[in-house]
């Protein structure tokens, strides 16, 4: 190997190793640019309202990062939270008509009930979802585009258009209760994270995956069914949204079809900040955690700052499109 091959080399490495660090690297200056201009923002409750925050569509962005990895998107998961949150709350309540009460009258069901009931009803739109992009060769932006209008429609259908509120304290334990110092949906949130890992890097479906993502007809040709991995993680998105729709009902103490509105923006954001290329085949469940952190405080820095909501959309708008630039430059780099 002559001298400049190997200085290529060794270029190629450290830009393969910034990719990977980057994400890290920008949390951690965050944190400290945030930190250095309000004190306050590493008090503790703080920190764990971040986590809060961060929780439900950290959930989303897990499932996102398997989409993702295949060369896919979902556009429906903002609209599937919703549907799949009114599904629980009218379990929870055994029906809209006492919507705004309590149940005491024993008229609605435990809450195991209810969060079978989202989560199922989530799995189940992933599954319709998967089946037109696997078996019909739909456009997965196209299908859950499409997604969307439906599952938002459904959930204005199951609520007539309103909220339905007021459950009881075992509903709201999932997303107001608290394990020592700890919220519940972080705990919730960690638990998928971890086994999502395990998954990917452990599994033979992980390697399957990652092997989709990389390049499909090779895939294919080793034996890999393709289909059957594209339909799986449809599955696991809506699995995913459907868990979180029944923590977001049950930390907000409602449910409405106007719940989770950009969340589908931001799992993405946190997919692609993460470091999981939008081109398939590279990336992972520990990146997308540290990039659902990063939108976090980012975007709760910006409150403390004052800084208007609307430029927050602009800001957040601008680091998906330079998330997914450095990621397209570190691969032409690397090579």
């Amino acid at each position: 190997m002559t001298k400049a091959q190997a200085d290529e080399l060794s270029r190629a490495r450290i830009y393969a190793l910034l990719g990977r660090l980057a994400p890290l690297i920008f949390l951690l200056a965050l944190v400290i640019i945030f930190a250095s201009l309000q004190p306050r923002f590493l008090m503790p409750l703080n920190l764990f309202n971040i986590l809060r925050q961060v929780s439900i569509y950290g959930i989303i962005a897990v499932g996102m990062t398997f989409v993702i990895l295949i060369r896919g998107i979902d556009l429906s998961v903002g609209a599937l939270i919703a549907m799949s949150g009114l599904c629980a709350a009218v379990v929870a309540k055994g029906g809209i008509e006492g919507r705004f009460m309590l149940s005491a009258d024993g008229s609605g069901f435990h809450w195991t009930l209810a969060a079978l009931a989202a989560i199922l009803a989530g799995t189940a739109a992933g599954l319709l979802q998967g089946m037109a992009v696997a078996w019909l060769s739909v456009p997965a932006f196209v299908v859950t585009l499409g997604g969307m209008t439906v599952f938002r429609g459904i959930a204005l259908s199951i609520g007539n258009g309103g909220p339905v509120s007021g459950f009881d304290e075992g509903f709201g334990w999932w997303g107001r209760g608290m394990i020592g110092p700890v919220p519940v949906p972080v705990l919730i949130f960690a638990a998928v994270a971890l086994v999502a890992w395990v998954v990917l890097t452990q599994t033979r479906f992980g390697r399957a995956v990652y092997a989709v993502g990389s390049n499909p007809d090779a895939a294919r040709l080793s034996g890999i069914n393709v289909s059957g991995v594209t339909l799986s993680v449809y599955a696991l998105i809506g699995f995913c949204s459907g868990l979180g729709g029944f923590v977001l009902a049950s930390r907000l103490n409602s449910a409405e079809a106007v719940a989770g509105t950009g969340y589908e923006l931001t799992a993405i954001a946190a997919v692609v900040i993460g470091g999981t290329s939008l081109y398939g085949g590279t990336g992972g469940v520990g990146g997308t955690v540290i990039g659902a952190l990063l939108t976090g405080v980012l975007l709760n820095g910006l409150v403390i700052l004052n800084v208007s909501p609307y430029t927050q959309q602009i800001l957040v708008g601008l680091i998906i499109v330079a998330a997914v630039a450095f990621d397209h430059f570190i691969k032409r780099q690397s090579r």
